[in-house]
C-alpha cells in the first residue's frame, strides 16, 4: 500500500528511511509548536487556543503535502509570517486578532487562485529576485530582535531608543543561558539544536521555580480554537488590501525557495531543472493557509527545516506522514507549551534563543545579493534596515518597491523594471503621502 501511494522504492528509499526522515523532521521544527503560541498570545489571541491550532495547523498541512504532493516537507505557521501578523497587522495596524484571522483566510484563497490559474508564475516574474532575499534578511533581523526584546536582553530608552538590558535579571539569565547552549549545538552542525537548547531552557526555568510545572504533563486535546471567532467579512474591507498582499509576497516567495531548496537536496529535479508536481506542492501549501486561518492560527508555510529529514534519507510524502502524525500527537502535551508561554516577569526567555537563531538562519539570504550593483544594493538594505528599525515588515517592503524602480531608473536601466513594479511604487507613494501610517 506504502509503495502504490508513495512510490519509496521507486524514489530510492524504504520505509524504515522515510520514519526517520519524518522523525528528524519533526525535531528539527517542533520549537514552532511553543514560539508560534508565543508570539501569537501578543495580539490578544488566548494562548491555550493558539497551541492547539498551532500543533492542529501544522499536522493537517502537513499531511495534505504527503498526499497531494508526495514531497518529504513540512508546513507549520511560518517564522516571520507569524510576527508579521502579531506585530504588523494586529499591534502595528490595529487590527483584532479574529480579524487579522480572516486576512490569512483571504490570502490563503488568493494564493490558491494564483496558483491555480497559473498567475503565480507572473507575479514571480515581475518581482525582482533582489527584494525577496532582501525581505528573507530584513525578517532574519526583525525575528533576532524580537528575541533579544523578549529575552530581556534589550530595553527601551528614552535617550537611544535602544540599550542593553539587566543582564543580572532572571529572565536575562535564562536567555544567556539557552541561546549559549543553542549556538554550541548550532555549532556542532546538529540539525535539532533549536528544539534541545528550547528544552533545556524548560528544564533551567523549572529548576530555578521560574515557571510554575504542569499540573500533568500529558492531557486531552481542548478544541476551543481561536478560528472559531474568525472575522471573514471584516477582513474584506479595502483598507486591509495591502496587508493582504504583503502577506501574499512572503508566502509565495518562502513557499517557492523552501521547495525549489529540498526537491534540489533531495534530486527531486529533473535534468532539464524541472520540479515535478511543483503545483500541487504549491497547492498544498496554499491550502495549508486557508485551513491554519479557519483553526486559528497565522500563514502556514512549507519548512526549510524538511531539509533535516531529506538529509537522513527521506525522499517521499510518507516522510510527512510521520512529520505529520508526530505534530498532531503533540496536541497531547500541550500543558508544556503552556508552561513556556507563562513567561518569566513578563518576559519569554525559553522562546527567545529560537528567535535569536532563526534570525541567523534567514540573514543568509544576504550573500546571494549582489553588493557590487548600487541598483541592488540600495533597495536591498532600505528593505532590510527598515523592517526592524520600523518594527515593521510591511514598511520595509514598501521601501525596496520604491526604491528599485527609482534607482534602475537613474542608472539609465529601466527596462529591467517591470512594468507592475512601476504601478506598485506609485500607489505605495500615494499612499504613504496621503494615509495615516
Amino acid at each position: 500500500m506504502l509503495e502504490r501511494i508513495f512510490g519509496i522504492r521507486a524514489a530510492g528509499s524504504t520505509p524504515a528511511r522515510e520514519a526517520l526522515g519524518g522523525l528528524a523532521t519533526f525535531l528539527t521544527m517542533a520549537y514552532i509548536l511553543v514560539v508560534n503560541p508565543v508570539i501569537l498570545k501578543d495580539s490578544g489571541m488566548p494562548l491555550e487556543g493558539a497551541i492547539a491550532a498551532t500543533a492542529l495547523a501544522a499536522g493537517v498541512a502537513t499531511l495534505l503535502m504527503a498526499f497531494l504532493a508526495n514531497y518529504p516537507v513540512a508546513l507549520a505557521p511560518g517564522m516571520g509570517l507569524n510576527a508579521f501578523f502579531t506585530y504588523g497587522i494586529c499591534l502595528g495596524a490595529h487590527v483584532p486578532w479574529p480579524t487579522a484571522l480572516g486576512i490569512i483566510f483571504w490570502t490563503g484563497i488568493l494564493f490558491v487562485l494564483l496558483t491555480l490559474t497559473g498567475a503565480r508564475a507572473f507575479l514571480v516574474r515581475a518581482v525582482p529576485r533582489v527584494l525577496a532575499l532582501a525581505g528573507a534578511t530584513g525578517i532574519g533581523l526583525f525575528i533576532a530582535f524580537i528575541g533579544f526584546e523578549q529575552g530581556g536582553l534589550l530595553r527601551a530608552d528614552p535617550n537611544t531608543l535602544v540599550a542593553l538590558g539587566d543582564l543580572s535579571t532572571r529572565p536575562a539569565l535564562l536567555t544567556l543561558f539557552g541561546l549559549g547552549l543553542t549556538l554550541v549545538l548550532f555549532a556542532r552542525r546538529m540539525p535539532t539544536a533549536i528544539f534541545w537548547g528550547l528544552a533545556a531552557s524548560i528544564a533551567a526555568a523549572l529548576a530555578i521555580g521560574a515557571v510554575a510545572p504542569p499540573a500533568s504533563l500529558v492531557r486531552l486535546p481542548r478544541f476551543d480554537l481561536p478560528g472559531l471567532s474568525i472575522d471573514l467579512k471584516g477582513a474584506l474591507a479595502l483598507r486591509y488590501l495591502p496587508l493582504v498582499l504583503t502577506t501574499l509576497f512572503f508566502a509565495l516567495f518562502d513557499t517557492l525557495g523552501t521547495l525549489l531548496g529540498i526537491a534540489h537536496q533531495a534530486k527531486l529535479a529533473s535534468p532539464s531543472g524541472e520540479i515535478p508536481r511543483l503545483d500541487r506542492a504549491l497547492a498544498a501549501d496554499a491550502t495549508g493557509m486557508v485551513a491554519g486561518a479557519l483553526v486559528g492560527t497565522s500563514a502556514v508555510t512549507s519548512y526549510i527545516e524538511s531539509g533535516a529529514g531529506v538529509a537522513v534519507g527521506a525522499r517521499t510524502g510518507f516522510a510527512s506522514v510521520v512529520t505529520g502524525a508526530l505534530l498532531l500527537g503533540s496536541l497531547f502535551f500541550a500543558p508544556l507549551a503552556e508552561v513556556v508561554g507563562q513567561g518569566v516577569d513578563g518576559k519569554y526567555p525559553v522562546t527567545a534563543p529560537a528567535l535569536v537563531l532563526v534570525g541567523i538562519l534567514m540573514i543568509g539570504a544576504v550573500r546571494e545579493i549582489d553588493w557590487s550593483d548600487p541598483t541592488e544594493a540600495a533597495p536591498a538594505f532600505l528593505t532590510a534596515v527598515a523592517m526592524p528599525l520600523t518594527f515593521n515588515i510591511a514598511h520595509g517592503l514598501a521601501a525596496g518597491f520604491v526604491v528599485y524602480p527609482l534607482v534602475k531608473a537613474a542608472a539609465g536601466r529601466w527596462r529591467e523594471v517591470h512594468p507592475m513594479l512601476w504601478g506598485l511604487a506609485v500607489l505605495l507613494i500615494l499612499r504613504y503621502a496621503l494615509l495615516p501610517v
